[in-house]
């Protein structure tokens, strides 16, 4: 018979489709928690809690790893969506808390996240340094919001420069975009707040001469 061998093939096909599936489950499953792991890591360096977005980003290294490993042999599941969404933002968090504590960038090789995701998470890092600049400008601190705008600056001067096409760089171009937004928007809450310190100022200097 022709079909002799029929099922023997398809007994094969669908032992590796289940396979393929479990790993497809098992990454769908770690890149949602790999995100809240950042997510978290973030919160907690706005609110200044380093030790605690260390341990998270400690717990978040180690899934993403495991989720990495365990694509090895399925490379389309390890450039899928939400794979590299979730090492998007698996850089963006370490990117964040390294710039926000005065630290150097943190390296995509040994963070294990490919170039375009690594670009992304950098520029989607300018949005949080945005938000930890309103922080600091709201409890008057104008060198911190300074030196998040110059973060913020260096990253989009770099960013556009990244000339591909999209396909290669995972839709940069729309990140830049966001981050000149950003970081106009920045520069104009900073020069605004810098005004009201140097009026604050001058007052205080006016009352003190002519006070009695």
């Amino acid at each position: 018979m022709a079909l002799h061998n029929l099922e023997s093939i398809v007994d094969r096909i669908r032992i590796s489709l289940d396979a393929k599936n479990a790993a497809r489950d098992a990454a769908l499953a770690r890149s949602r928690e790999l995100i809240r792991f950042c997510a978290n890591a973030i919160r907690a360096a706005h609110r200044n809690e380093f030790a605690e977005a260390a341990e998270l980003l400690t717990s978040a290294k180690t899934l993403a790893a495991t989720m990495v490993e365990d694509l090895a042999g399925y490379p389309d599941l390890y450039h899928a969506g939400y794979t590299q969404d979730a090492l998007k933002e698996y850089a963006e968090a370490n990117i964040t808390i390294a710039l926000v504590q005065g630290q150097a960038l943190p390296e995509p090789e040994p963070l294990g996240v490919e170039y375009p995701a690594y670009l992304n998470g950098m520029g989607e890092a300018a949005g949080e340094l945005r938000r930890y600049a309103l922080d600091a400008l709201r409890s008057g601190n104008i060198a911190t919001a300074e030196t998040m705008l110059a973060a913020m600056d260096d990253i989009y001067d770099t960013l556009v420069t990244i000339d591909f096409p999209d396909a290669l760089t995972g839709g940069l171009r729309r990140t830049t975009d966001m981050v000149r937004g950003v970081l106009e928007r920045t520069r104009g809450d900073l020069t605004v707040a810098a005004r009201q310190q140097r009026l604050e100022e001058a007052l205080k200097d006016f009352e003190s001469r002519f006070s009695v």
